[in-house]
């Protein structure tokens, strides 16, 4: 129940964002679902990998480099999902912040609630 809890919020969070962004597109909000679910599973699939892979880079730029790799996996999912579409690799880091500020708040109500 939480996770789909969880699913949903991060697809409000892609709303907003495709609301607000200029070079971020969702079709509907059915693709913003699968948006979320598709980033969701790239970030436990493929991120580590990444992550591992280019450490000696990420230690070299103090942590910065990890906002490239945010920045790989939303471009990797624009690229697997037909109705969402990120012009550039500068509003993909921008849409990654963004996202990973709605998605701390959204989840901070979200736990909120059980106390």
């Amino acid at each position: 129940m939480k996770l789909l809890l969880r699913i949903l919020l991060s697809a409000i969070a892609v709303v907003i964002l495709s609301k607000i962004l200029p070079n971020v597109y969702v079709d509907t909000y059915f693709t913003a679902i699968i948006v979320a679910i598709v980033l969701s599973l790239l970030n436990f699939i493929v991120k580590p990998i990444l992550v591992i892979l280019t450490l000696p880079v990420t230690i070299l730029t103090l942590g910065l480099f990890l906002l490239i790799i945010n920045a790989i996996i939303i471009l990797l999912a624009s690229n697997l999902i037909d109705g969402f579409r990120v012009d550039g690799v500068l509003w993909a880091i921008l849409f990654s912040l963004c996202l990973s500020f709605l998605q701390s708040i959204f989840f901070s109500l979200l736990n909120d609630d059980k106390q």
